[in-house]
C-alpha cells in the first residue's frame, strides 16, 4: 500500500483521446477549469479531444479543509485522485490503437463535484455502501436511525457519508497515495468512531484499492469505490454495447425500493445471467419485474469464490469501440452492477458533454445491501479489536 504523489500541474495533465442526491453544501470559491471537448472525424472510438487546462480548479477548501488533486503514473496509464471523498477523477488508459482514453466519468472542477445532481461520481462511499432499508438497523439490542437520502432509505452512508468528507492524504510514491478519514461516533447516525485508510496504487496496468479500518464500537461497515466507467471514453455514448461477463450464479432480488428480499436467487434463465460474455443492452429492456424496479440493472451479484479473502475475478467488461478491457478483482463476496439508469443529462462531464441515460456503469465490490437487517447474509459488523481489510483492483488491457 505505498508510495508518493504530487499536486497536479498544467503540464502533468494534457491528454488526448480518440476513441441521486445533492450533498447540500455550498460551493467553494475558485477559478473554474477549462476542460474542452471537440468532435473530429476519426476512426477512434469517441473522437473526443480530452484536455485539462486548469487542474487548480480541482483544488480549494471544503469546511475549512484543503482539497487537492494527486497524480499517479505507471507506464502509459495515469490516474488522478481527489481527497474530497477519496475520489477517482481521471483514469487514463490506452485504447486498442494506443490512444489515451479517460474511462472514468467525472467533472471539471471541485465546484462542479459539489453542485452535481449525482453525488457519487468516483468516491469511496461509506460507512455502508448501497442501501439500508428505512435507514434503520438493530445492533446489540439498540435500534439506530440513520440519515435518509434515497426514497426513505439510507444510500451510501447518507448525506454525511465518506463521499462528502475531506480525507487526509499522504503521498507515498509516484504510483501511490494513502487517504485516511476518521468518522466520529454518531456521524450519520452510525455508532462508534471508525478510522479508515484507503491506499490507491497504480501498478501492473491496474488501479489497486486497499482498505484498512478499525472501530471503538460495533458498527455496520461496508465501504466501496463508486467509480463510474465508460470504456469508450467519457462522453462517447451508451455503455449498452459494452460486452460483460460476471462471475456470479446468484443475484439479490429487490423490491420497488431496491432493497434485497430474502435469499439471493439463481441467474439461470433470467436477464441477470452474465456468466457468458453478453452485451449489457441485450436484455436490459425485457419485460421483467426486477428490471422494471431498477429501470435496468442496479443489482447485487453474489460472486463465485473458492476462498474468502482472496482476490476473485468478479467481472470482465470490454468497450465495443475502444477495445479496452477492464477486469474487476476483489476480496469482497459480492458486486453491485449499476447501468446508469438514472442519468438524465442533468450533469455535464469533464469534457463538456451531458452525462445521459446509460452512458456510464458502476461496478461496486461490496457485501450485500441491507445486510444489517438480514441475519443470514454475510456479516458486515465491525467490532473493536478487529481490523477490516479489503482489496479491489480495476485491471486494464486490450
Amino acid at each position: 500500500m505505498q508510495k508518493i504523489i504530487f499536486p497536479l500541474s498544467v503540464a502533468a495533465l494534457l491528454f488526448t483521446t480518440g476513441c441521486g442526491s445533492k450533498n447540500g453544501q455550498s460551493d467553494s470559491t475558485m477559478t473554474d477549469s477549462t476542460a474542452n471537448a471537440s468532435a473530429t472525424s476519426s476512426d477512434s472510438a469517441s473522437a473526443i479531444v480530452y484536455q485539462v487546462n486548469n487542474p487548480a480548479a480541482y483544488e480549494g477548501e471544503v469546511n475549512g479543509q484543503a482539497v487537492k488533486l494527486f497524480v499517479l503514473k505507471d507506464g502509459d496509464m495515469t490516474a488522478t485522485l481527489s481527497n474530497f471523498g477519496a475520489r477517482i477523477v481521471h483514469l487514463i488508459v490506452p485504447d486498442k490503437n494506443g490512444t489515451p482514453t479517460d474511462v472514468s466519468l467525472g467533472f471539471k472542477s471541485l465546484a462542479d463535484y459539489r453542485k452535481a445532481k449525482e453525488s457519487f461520481f468516483g468516491p469511496v462511499v461509506g460507512r455502508f455502501g448501497n442501501r439500508i432499508a428505512k435507514g434503520q438497523f438493530t445492533l446489540d439490542g439498540k435500534t439506530y436511525q440513520l440519515e435518509l437520502n434515497n426514497n426513505g432509505n439510507t444510500l451510501h452512508g447518507g448525506p454525511s457519508g465518506f463521499h462528502n468528507q475531506v480525507w487526509t492524504a499522504k503521498q507515498t510514491g509516484d504510483k501511490s497515495v494513502e487517504m485516511t478519514y476518521v468518522s466520529k461516533d454518531g456521524e450519520g447516525g452510525f455508532p462508534g468512531t471508525v478510522t479508515t485508510k484507503v491506499t490507491f496504487t497504480l501498478e501492473n496496468k491496474g488501479l489497486k484499492i486497499d482498505y484498512v479500518a478499525t472501530t471503538d464500537k460495533a458498527t455496520p461497515y461496508n465501504p466501496t469505490s463508486h467509480g463510474f466507467f465508460n470504456l469508450n471514453g467519457e462522453g462517447s455514448g451508451t455503455v449498452n454495447n459494452h460486452l460483460m461477463q460476471i462471475n456470479a450464479d446468484r443475484y439479490s432480488v429487490i423490491d420497488a425500493g431496491l432493497i434485497p428480499q430474502g435469499e439471493p436467487a439463481s441467474v439461470e434463465g433470467t436477464p441477470f445471467d452474465f456468466r457468458k460474455p453478453t452485451t449489457i443492452g441485450a436484455r436490459v429492456d425485457e419485460k421483467n419485474e426486477q428490471l422494471t424496479f431498477a429501470k435496468g440493472y442496479d443489482h447485487n451479484f453474489v460472486l463465485n469464490r473458492k476462498n474468502a479473502d482472496e482476490l476473485t475475478e468478479a467481472c470482465v467488461v470490454t468497450g465495443d469501440k475502444s477495445g479496452i478491457t477492464m477486469k474487476v478483482l476483489t476480496t469482497e463476496p459480492a458486486m453491485q452492477f449499476y447501468g446508469g439508469n438514472f442519468f438524465a443529462g442533468q450533469d455535464t462531464g469533464k469534457y463538456g458533454r451531458a452525462i445521459n441515460f446509460r452512458e456510464g456503469l458502476a461496478l461496486e465490490a461490496q457485501h450485500y445491501p441491507d445486510s444489517p437487517n438480514h441475519p443470514t447474509y454475510p456479516s458486515t459488523i465491525l467490532k473493536p479489536g478487529q481490523t477490516y481489510r479489503q482489496t479491489t483492483v480495476y485491471q486494464f488491457g486490450k
